[in-house]
């Protein structure tokens, strides 16, 4: 297994990851922006008003990726034990 193999896979797996994950934090992102616009507008200081809406949108969100999620963990996952198979012969 040489340096150019495992440089390569971590560049696929951050790639991946980056590619997950961006969706799920943008949603948290623009919910908590909106939060906080109606925070300032309305002098509302509530921490629940911030915490509450923002988790249910990311699992909703989470929800919605999911299928997204484990195609992309799945296809990662194969290509992983391909590669450890063709390592060991």
């Amino acid at each position: 297994m040489n340096l150019e193999l495992v440089i390569s896979l971590l560049t696929e797996v951050f790639y991946d990851v980056l590619l997950i994950l961006l969706p799920i934090l943008g949603v948290g992102l623009v919910i908590g922006v909106i939060i906080s616009i109606f925070q300032a507008a309305t002098s509302i200081q509530e921490m629940t008003l911030t915490f509450v809406p923002k988790i249910v949108i990311t699992i909703i969100a989470v929800v919605v990726m999911m299928p997204f999620i484990a195609d992309k963990l799945i296809s990662m996952t194969h290509k992983v034990f391909n590669l450890i198979v063709t390592v060991l012969q």
